[in-house]
């Protein structure tokens, strides 16, 4: 069997301080211009009070701690690490412009004869707040 290039428990992390450009520029990007996250007004009278931002922003930066985690995989590899997907996402509280946020991507489980390892991710605020979850499933491809 050809060598596996994670371990359980291999991990990376990931912040970043989500601005209000980051929210306008994905909202461009995707075309998702929900009120809930460009309409301060609209948002003053809901529940949280202020704009918040798009929960997909956050997969987007699930996928770069995922890229931290596997990047180690030597160039010299017969096979690449793409993502299959993330299963059972859940959104837990709101982000919201300014929050810092840390994205933890930890391998969980691996199946080689599959190629493929999922992990556990969780994003917190800078409080400490978990603000999303889900699980990621990795597969290593035969290069061409």
């Amino acid at each position: 069997m050809a060598e596996f290039f994670v371990d359980v428990g291999d991990s990376a992390r990931f912040s970043k301080t989500v601005g209000e450009s980051d929210v306008y520029q994905f909202a461009g990007i995707t075309g998702d211009f929900a009120p809930n996250h460009v309409n301060n007004a609209f948002m003053q009278q809901s529940a949280y009070g202020e704009r918040i931002a798009h929960g997909a922003l956050l997969v987007g930066y699930m996928s770069t701690a995922a890229s931290l985690t596997v990047g180690h995989t030597p160039a010299s590899a017969d096979e690449v690490a793409i993502s299959l997907g993330y299963d059972r996402i859940r959104f837990i509280a709101p982000v919201y412009f300014g929050d810092t946020v840390t994205v933890a991507h930890v391998i969980s489980a691996i199946d080689p004869d599959r190629r493929r390892a999922n992990a556990d991710v969780t994003v917190t605020n800078q409080d400490g707040t978990v603000v999303a979850v889900a699980t990621h499933v990795l597969k290593w491809v035969k290069k061409s």
